[in-house]
């Protein structure tokens, strides 16, 4: 008998620690801590767009052809800048293209700091392949100089071909050019002068930006962050970090959160491509899903008069009908959670296309608890 009590208590215990593992095991597969800068944006902390027109020359035959007088006219006033004179009506800009150039300036850029820049076509021509941008000034969109562009484009692709064949691969009217570009002004911003900072989430819920306000004040040690909306949140720069947000902001990044979201199921229709949050719940509810098919098949016949009849050959339609219907069963499904939904939804053999339908019927009858976004 005492040994019995032993085992019993040995299996008890036994019991009672694989039950609180499992309870870790769904909280920590629910609730998945991130860094903040993972799901947030700071202000002052961005880039800027800058965009220029230029050309490309030293291109064999590529460039624009004899229409694009936008090209002819550039390539006119740039030999007039160098003081060389010609007739527009003589230039012939098969070498030459005229291009788009755009380029993104962080906040942080100084002169003399080097950027990617994009060389995209915006005329006839069929390829950038060899060719050079010439010198490019960069506008932001106060309409100032911000960067300079120049030097050979780089493409991903190709283009040849003759008369009665041709080879495309990728896009040969876009190209690089890496380190382009030179920064030559900064932006008119200081990040340090800062005495107010925005945080902005990517997850628009009113729980995960209260979590992360008491989180920040409790690191910081006061009430310096309030939350102004469902995804924003203004932090009072503290006096010891005033002109000098660099260690805030080196603590603030890598402070980690638990985020929370709605529960929502996304389906793409495209690709019948479906996603379902952890939160998702649906209502004890019957479904039977079942697929009508009619196939209509015509095999027209031939009629053969009889020989040295006085009739003609004719054709005879004939159309063969075959009705074929799927019966399923009723199936109840309880989906106390995404485990189980997604259970009961395998175990009536619904293909993805299928779900799509079963969610939007679920969705209307009330009992799918989750917003469903179809794209």
């Amino acid at each position: 008998m005492a040994i019995l009590k032993h085992l019993n208590k040995k299996y008890l215990i036994a019991i009672l620690t694989t039950l609180v593992s499992i309870v870790l095991y769904s909280n920590s597969a629910r609730c998945e801590v991130v860094r903040l800068k993972d799901i947030a944006r700071f202000s002052g902390v961005r880039t800027n767009q800058l965009v220029g027109y230029g050309l490309v020359v030293g291109l064999s035959g590529t460039g624009d052809k004899r229409g694009a007088q936008f090209t002819v006219r550039s390539i006119a006033n740039m030999l007039e800048n160098m003081g060389i004179k010609v007739d527009s009506k003589q230039i012939q800009p098969k070498n030459v293209a005229a291009v788009i150039v755009s380029a993104q300036m962080p906040v942080s850029a100084r002169p003399g700091d080097r950027l990617d820049v994009t060389v995209s076509s915006i005329g006839d021509a069929s390829s950038l392949l060899g060719g050079v941008l010439l010198l490019t000034p960069l506008k932001g969109i106060d309409g100032k100089v911000y960067a300079i562009a120049q030097g050979p484009v780089l493409l991903g692709g190709y283009s040849v071909g003759g008369q009665a064949a041709a080879s495309v691969k990728n896009v040969p009217t876009v190209a690089k050019i890496p380190s382009g570009a030179i920064v030559e002004r900064p932006t008119p911003f200081e990040f340090n002068s800062q005495d107010k900072i925005t945080i902005s989430l990517d997850i628009r819920d009113f729980s995960t930006v209260e979590k992360i306000t008491e989180d920040i004040n409790k690191k910081l040690g006061g009430p310096y962050a309030v939350a102004k909306d469902i995804s924003t949140i203004e932090l009072t720069v503290p006096d010891q970090f005033k002109h000098n947000l660099v260690p805030l902001m080196a603590s603030l990044e890598n402070m980690y959160v638990t985020p929370d979201s709605k529960a929502k199921v996304v389906v793409d229709e495209k690709t019948g491509t479906i996603v379902m949050g952890w939160d998702v719940r649906i209502s004890p509810v019957a479904i039977a899903q079942g697929n009508l098919q009619v196939v209509v098949k015509e095999i027209p016949q031939v009629s053969q008069p009889a020989p040295f009849s006085l009739g003609m050959t004719v054709g005879v339609p004939r159309t063969q009908l075959k009705v074929e219907e799927k019966k399923k069963k009723l199936n109840i499904i309880r989906g106390a959670s995404l485990k189980e939904l997604i259970d009961g939804l395998n175990a009536i053999g619904a293909s993805p296309r299928d779900l799509i339908s079963i969610l939007r019927t679920l969705k209307a009858a009330g009992a799918l608890h989750a917003e469903l976004e179809v794209y």
